[in-house]
């Protein structure tokens, strides 16, 4: 449910990095826990954003939520098939529903990152913390 070859953020947004680039989309939880997914609003390419700064918005029949960066550096594409199929991200969060690449400006960020067990467990206690 949580590929070993990202990387996790407590915001729930994952990422694959290739490079310089990095990959960001959100978890398997997120996008379950946002329903079906309607609407993903494109973030402008070629502009700069700040780790823990808004993305996107993405809206879902139960709410519209921000995706938070989880990485600093410049925005270097969008996902084009969102617009026309935003649901995609309800189908395939971590292959064909990818949300942006971001050509980051340092790899100290990726560092605070979660591995795939680090962020189950996280899942874990934010689910008991809310019960």
């Amino acid at each position: 449910m949580y590929p070993d070859d990202l990387k996790y953020h407590k915001e729930h947004a994952w990422v694959k990095v290739s490079g310089r680039k990095a990959t960001i989309g959100i978890s398997y939880y997120a996008q379950e826990s946002l329903g079906d997914i309607v609407y993903v609003d494109a973030p402008e390419v070629d502009s700069s954003i700040e780790a823990g700064s808004e993305l996107t918005q993405i809206e879902s029949t139960k709410a519209t939520s921000a995706v938070i960066s989880p990485v600093s550096g410049t925005i270097v594409d969008f996902n084009e098939e969102l617009s026309d199929s935003p649901e995609i991200i309800n189908e395939d969060p971590y292959g064909k529903g990818w949300i942006a690449v971001i050509e980051v400006d340092t790899d100290e960020e990726l560092n605070d990152l979660m591995e795939a067990g680090d962020y189950e467990k996280y899942i874990e206690e934010e689910v008991k913390s809310k019960e």
